[in-house]
């Protein structure tokens, strides 16, 4: 009987230490680097980070990689004359803009693949149709092939031009979280109700990381 107490006891203190310790996403891109140091074989964890970009946002303005430093934010592909995902893609990704609107630490980058149609202009009539005011959503215009290899190689989203697919584009409908680091911590299909509100729980809980 009291070794049933004394457990039940220890049960209940090991599930507050445990509630107490704040929660960490994983990260999604990392690679094991081997070095010798001391004549022995050591092992370092390196975390890819999303290299600098420069480009130009709904307002012709020039956005670079440091327009996001001390920022959480989420990364799309899209296309504006899109017919097929997009519009439940940024449905989706409207309702994470309105949760954190004028939130200092969350921003959202939403990158053209169709640099020849979107023109800054273009997606500038794009966000006021869904009703987007500031610069806390980026939309984002670059070259074709600085677009498509950022993607493919750091966000690891598959983009390409078809002219047999509706729109005459192919891409994945991912919502890429990354940290105030430049380091991917979560991708969400933008389609999926579950995963959008998946999406935001890691936010918050990205959002705690950096509260310690």
């Amino acid at each position: 009987m009291r070794f049933s107490t004394l457990f039940i006891a220890l049960a209940f203190l090991f599930l507050l230490s445990c509630k107490d310790k704040p929660q960490r996403l994983p990260f999604l891109q990392s690679e094991i680097n081997e070095k010798v140091m001391d004549g022995k074989t050591v092992q370092d964890t390196i975390f890819k980070t999303i290299p600098a970009f420069k480009f130009l946002n709904q307002d012709s303005v020039e956005v670079t990689n440091k327009d996001f430093d001390g920022k959480i934010y989420v990364a799309d592909f899209f296309f504006t004359s899109c017919p097929t995902i997009c519009p439940t893609m940024h449905r989706n990704l409207l309702k994470v803009y309105k949760k954190y609107e004028n939130n200092p630490e969350v921003k959202l980058a939403s990158h053209t693949i169709d640099a020849k149609y979107d023109v800054p202009s273009r997606m500038k009539a794009y966000a006021n149709k869904l009703g987007i005011k500031g610069t806390q959503w980026e939309f984002l215009w670059g070259s074709r092939d600085e677009v498509y290899a950022l993607a493919e190689r750091n966000y690891l989203v598959s983009v390409k031009e078809d002219k047999e697919s509706p729109g005459g584009f192919i891409h994945q409908g991912y919502l890429v979280l990354v940290d105030k680091e430049k380091r991917i911590r979560g991708a969400y299909d933008g389609t999926v109700d579950e995963d959008v509100k998946k999406l935001m729980v890691d936010m918050d809980t990205l959002l705690q990381e950096y509260k310690k």
